[in-house]
């Protein structure tokens, strides 16, 4: 039997050599994008890199044997994320197509006559946009996005707390903020963040927000926790809802399984949003 030639004339000997030049190459590509989105899901780094999942993650293990990276269950960070604050743009470019999904799952837990709290995120922003058809509806927030959405909605009340604009987040901050909120209920209150996993809860990399959300998360009778599959399994630095605090976890059909499933054992309740 003959031996196989490549295209182009290459010998399979060549085009072994040629193969560790791609994988370098992919790799490089791989921390681009980490780099400049802070977290990239598996799949999107698949996606981008014209690869399967199986040959990315081998990448990830590599990247990270080199402490070029982190890896999660639901893709890569980078090292030092546990205080990093992903800017607005790269929140916007993460997961969009998921992030719409958990909104339009999210609307159908509040119903009219509502009295609810939002906070600040990307993904609570898509969720705000969806409120108009919701009548009588009362929203508190403090992200500059949410009540921007509602802005040309005339059946839903919006009151925002005050304090300290974070241009990072678009939204107020501070002791204000965290007092405009104290002695308030309401039924149920929408919150995102930066990590999630089943042993710490929710968590986000800044100190102020934290104090917010948490202040939010206390004015609900139940937290439902709004959260794309590049968050789950992931922790930051700073606490904001422990889990035993959360009643809802609304996410996406790639969140880890392994997390979920201990999540419910612990008393969450999973709603997950299909595309």
């Amino acid at each position: 039997m003959g031996s196989v030639v490549k295209s182009g004339g290459e010998s399979s000997g060549q085009a072994e050599y040629r193969r560790p030049v791609f994988a370098a190459e992919r790799r490089q590509r791989i921390l681009e994008l980490v780099r400049a989105n802070g977290a990239v899901s598996l799949r999107d780094l698949a996606q981008s890199v014209q690869s399967s999942e199986v040959t990315v993650r081998r990448d990830l293990r590599a990247l990270e044997a080199e402490g070029l990276l982190n890896r999660h269950h639901g893709g890569a960070t980078l090292p030092g994320e546990l205080s990093r604050e992903p800017t607005y743009s790269q929140k916007m470019q993460t997961a969009a197509a998921e992030k719409r999904a958990i909104a339009d799952l999210a609307v159908s837990l509040v119903e009219d006559g509502d009295a609810i709290v939002v906070g600040a995120g990307t993904t609570t922003q898509d969720f705000a946009r969806r409120l108009a058809r919701v009548t009588e509806l009362a929203v508190v927030t403090n992200s500059l996005l949410v009540a921007q959405a509602l802005t040309d909605s005339p059946r839903v009340e919006v009151v925002m707390t005050g304090g300290t604009l974070r241009g990072s987040i678009h939204a107020l901050v501070g002791s204000a903020a965290e007092r405009s909120l104290a002695g308030l209920r309401v039924r149920r209150a929408f919150i995102s963040g930066n990590g999630l996993t089943a042993e710490r809860g929710l968590s986000t990399p800044n100190m102020q927000v934290a104090s917010v959300d948490r202040a939010l998360a206390a004015a609900a009778e139940e937290v439902v926790v709004l959260i794309d599959h590049t968050k789950v399994g992931v922790d930051t630095m700073v606490q904001t809802v422990p889990t035993e605090e959360i009643t809802h976890l609304i996410t996406d059909d790639e969140a880890p399984r392994e997390v979920l499933d201990d999540l419910t054992g612990r008393g969450v309740r999973i709603h997950v949003a299909r595309l």
